[in-house]
């Protein structure tokens, strides 16, 4: 029997990712010797206009909402500014390509856009600001924006959307347990860590 497969849909704009992001990184620290825990991107949102009033608005409260459950840090001062296009491709797309070329830094990526975006007010919307947070876990912007930029990163991003869908997956985070060919939805939504435990411990003994 192969060793068992977490699958973890996430979108590093996804706020109610960016409040799970500690229960992922415990779970990545205790299971790590008797599962591998892979992260899949999500695509949240392909917006092609700017935000509008209301839009920013009701991002906002969910972001206040997950501040007050989670404690994980926001800045809301100068937040989602006017002119801003909410695409979460381009940064799923950077995960999907520093996983290309070290995949040990897909999740200190993934975590790093989210503070970025969250915690720190950046638009990770940009390619240089994606190329800045690689550069800073050691990448080579050199050879990031190219790759970046690539036909072949865009469509491995989208083959990322396309397994989501398949998956069945209709909200971020999500967990799917994978032992063999048989998938075990073990979490959706936010939840808190002793409860992901549980479930997975239950999953595994089934």
């Amino acid at each position: 029997m192969n060793a068992p497969i977490l699958w973890y849909f996430a979108d590093p704009m996804c706020s109610w990712c960016w409040g799970f992001s500690p229960v992922i990184e415990t779970l990545r620290e205790e299971y790590r010797d008797r599962m591998k825990i892979a992260l899949v991107l999500g695509g949240l949102r392909h917006e092609t206009a700017s935000m509008t009033a209301a839009g920013r608005t009701e991002i906002l409260h969910h972001w206040r909402e997950v501040h007050a459950r989670t404690g994980q840090p926001f800045r809301f001062d100068n937040a989602l500014p006017e002119g801003f296009v909410y695409d979460t491709e381009p940064a799923c797309r950077a995960v999907v390509t520093v996983g290309g070329l070290d995949s040990a830094l897909i999740f200190p990526l993934f975590k790093a856009i989210q503070r970025a975006f969250y915690a720190g007010g950046h638009d990770v919307t940009q390619p240089g600001v994606l190329a800045d947070l690689a550069a800073e876990l050691g990448v080579d912007r050199n050879a990031f924006l190219p790759a970046f930029d690539s036909d072949a990163a865009r469509a491995k991003t989208q083959a990322h959307f396309k397994q989501t869908r398949q998956a069945g997956v209709r909200g971020f985070p999500a967990l799917i347990l994978q032992q063999d060919t048989q998938l075990t939805p073990v979490s959706s939504g936010c939840q808190p860590l002793d409860t992901v435990r549980a479930a997975i411990e239950t999953c595994i003994a089934a």
